[in-house]
């Protein structure tokens, strides 16, 4: 029987940033598919093994060695104390994956003006080991008691003031809160155990990974665009195109016709592709794209 192919183990961050994460590795190649009764999602890698786990405790089971690498937010890591090596930044445009904020919030009434004024005092949370370092940064004493959910309630009534994730604010508002400080923002990263990048092997599928995610990463957002132009009209073609770099330009079997193929944002195709036709393109094509190697 010829040897097991070697494994990679991964974790994948269920809950909120789970559908976000697959559907991430889906344009970087990877197809994991979940079932709610397995903790263990196909993936059509041999060389992968996935595990699903809590984005909170992602960053422990890494540095336990339970799992080679993983997904999770930086605040996770803050929060864990674990001890785990960087791979990758992951800062993704849609919700889950974008920069957020943790920051101390208290009701609009109240005359908290900065993080002194909560000497004595009670704040609410889920990041509690993250909040008490950030007060003791600050010289505060405070009581920091953690928040099973629904942390922006809990203020005036069981709380003087909570520390809570934030990407727009809405949330808060629409609470009648008020940011106070901003604690720090964090985004979803690629981790590894120390000991698992010192093997070869593993250190060579970690990077592969970090490739493939970044490429899928530099994707989101944009199209490919192909089109046919006689070279007089080249230059205004040209003018008219922002492209990510310079479109490549192949000649066709008619000497004066050229094909022109770039990358723009989606977001500009539809005012684009009209002044295209309107220059003297022909046979326009806009593709999806799932990746974007440098």
């Amino acid at each position: 029987m010829p040897n097991s192919p070697q494994k990679l183990k991964l974790g994948i961050p269920k809950g909120s940033l789970e559908n976000a994460t697959i559907d991430l590795f889906r344009k970087a190649g990877f197809n994991i598919n979940t079932s709610s009764r397995s903790y263990f999602p196909a993936v059509d890698d041999p060389e992968l093994e996935c595990m699903l786990i809590r984005a909170q405790e992602m960053a422990r089971y890494v540095d336990d060695g339970v799992l080679d690498a993983g997904l999770t937010g930086f605040d996770w890591i803050q929060e864990s104390g674990a001890k785990v090596a960087k791979i990758a930044d992951l800062v993704y445009s849609k919700q889950s994956f974008g920069k957020v904020r943790w920051v101390l919030a208290v009701p609009e009434s109240s005359p908290v003006k900065t993080v002194k004024d909560l000497e004595g005092k009670i704040i609410a949370t889920e990041l509690v080991e993250a909040t008490k370092k950030y007060l003791r940064k600050n010289g505060v004493k405070a009581k920091v008691e953690f928040s099973w959910g629904a942390t922006e309630v809990k203020p005036p009534h069981l709380a003087d003031a909570i520390v809570e994730v934030t990407e727009t604010g809405s949330s808060l508002r629409a609470n009648k809160l008020r940011i106070v400080e901003e604690l720090f923002t964090s985004n979803t990263q690629l981790i590894a155990n120390k000991q698992s990048i010192l093997d070869p092997w593993k250190k060579r599928k970690l990077a592969d990974i970090k490739m493939l995610l970044e490429g899928a990463i530099a994707a989101l957002g944009k199209v490919g665009l192909m089109l046919n132009v006689q070279r007089k009209d080249l230059g205004t073609i040209l003018d008219i195109l922002p492209a990510l770099k310079n479109p490549t330009i192949s000649p066709l079997a008619k000497e004066d016709w050229v094909a022109v193929n770039t990358i723009l944002d989606e977001s500009t195709v539809r005012v684009i592709i009209p002044r295209l036709k309107a220059a003297g393109a022909s046979g326009i094509v806009e593709y999806p794209l799932n990746k974007i190697i440098e």
